[in-house]
């Protein structure tokens, strides 16, 4: 079916598209929800597992940016994650940066974002959630960004996750705070170990409040390149972290850069900034799970994100340290169908490495 869309939606500005998809997914779970689970479901027991209390019935999840404003939980869930991770979700409503801001690169696979932040506001989207609470089967994951305003700084920066995060972490199973988004002026961002340090104050106070308590990730920028082999500025974030007992990491947000990409320089010239999402970063982002993994002695989960786009690519992140991995870009080139297929090239990988669990293959190259 999406080898006949894809030429259709290809022809339209990628943001439309992405919002005639979303349409379609809304339309298909009011409709026909049982007939798209019957196509594309496809569950094994191996790759099941058990993490922050909850059951992930495999390890395939929706990544942020795809579903921002929660509009079609179920549809992904029919379409077989595991898991879906909806957001980012910011305190006040935000319209996001003038367009064009969102490009395709399809001699890489990958796409170009400056979207900056556009959402419904943190209170429409619990709202939402709230409503749909019945249909959602699985883990839900929200992810949290500082509303889009240089002049939101500071304390009031802080107040402004806190209430994104008061308002939401009644929906959430976790949530992730994406720190890796430029939040200043100058392209700042809560990865500095002193504001990550403020921030995750304040949200683990926030935690000891009656009926928040929830687990808390944080979302990493990719290193510069896949030779990481010590990093002291990761190391502090590292330590920041451990410091308030976070309870996972998710690796890695898009790249600002273009390294390993083979589209043209006039072509990148005339896109202009965003962040790269797709098979560019994957070696640069699992490479950041390797070295997660073997920072936290494997005791940390980790969400491998970025390059995702066949089982082997999946696989490779879970063997260097992933508990779980997630996608969004390859769905754009692949449609729905990828996730069956991902799931089930994973379970023969596993056959072959003689593995009786995914969890025994977490880390085994790490």
């Amino acid at each position: 079916m999406y080898r006949l869309l894809r030429p259709l939606l290809f022809r339209l500005n990628p943001e439309w598209a992405h919002t005639a998809s979303l349409w379609g997914a809304r339309v298909a779970q009011r409709t026909v929800l049982p007939l798209v689970a019957s196509r594309y479901q496809f569950e094994d027991e191996r790759l099941k597992q058990r993490l922050w209390g909850d059951t992930f019935p495999n390890p395939v999840g929706l990544a942020a940016g795809a579903d921002k404003n929660a509009r079609a939980v179920p549809f992904w869930e029919a379409v077989g994650f595991g898991f879906v991770e909806v957001g980012s979700v910011s305190a006040q409503p935000a319209p996001g940066n003038p367009t064009p801001r969102a490009f395709r690169l399809p001699k890489d696979q990958a796409l170009i974002n400056r979207l900056g932040l556009n959402n419904d506001g943190a209170e429409a989207v619990a709202d939402r959630l709230e409503h749909s609470r019945s249909d959602r089967a699985r883990p839900l994951g929200i992810n949290l960004a500082k509303t889009h305003d240089p002049d939101i700084m500071g304390e009031a920066a802080l107040e402004d996750f806190r209430t994104s995060f008061r308002q939401l972490v009644g929906q959430a199973d976790y949530v992730t705070l994406n720190v890796s988004c430029p939040n200043t002026p100058d392209g700042g961002t809560f990865e500095d170990p002193a504001a990550l340090d403020a921030l995750l104050g304040a949200i683990t106070a926030e935690q000891k409040a009656p009926g928040l308590a929830v687990p808390v990730l944080v979302k990493l920028s990719p290193p510069l390149s896949d030779r990481v082999l010590f990093d002291t500025r990761l190391e502090e974030i590292l330590a920041v972290a451990a410091d308030h007992d976070i309870d996972g990491f998710i690796a890695t947000n898009t790249a600002s850069d273009r390294k390993g990409v083979e589209t043209s320089a006039d072509r990148l010239d005339e896109i202009g900034a965003g962040g790269l999402s797709g098979p560019p970063l994957e070696a640069r982002a699992t490479r950041l799970v390797q070295y997660l993994y073997r920072a936290t002695d494997g005791e940390i989960p980790i969400i491998g994100v970025g390059g995702v786009h066949d089982a082997e690519s999946a696989y490779t992140k879970i063997r260097a340290g992933a508990s779980l991995v997630q996608l969004y870009t390859a769905l754009v080139y692949e449609g729905p169908g990828l996730v069956r297929r991902i799931k089930e090239g994973l379970v023969a990988r596993l056959s072959d490495d003689g593995y009786a669990s995914l969890e025994n293959a977490v880390g085994a190259d790490a």
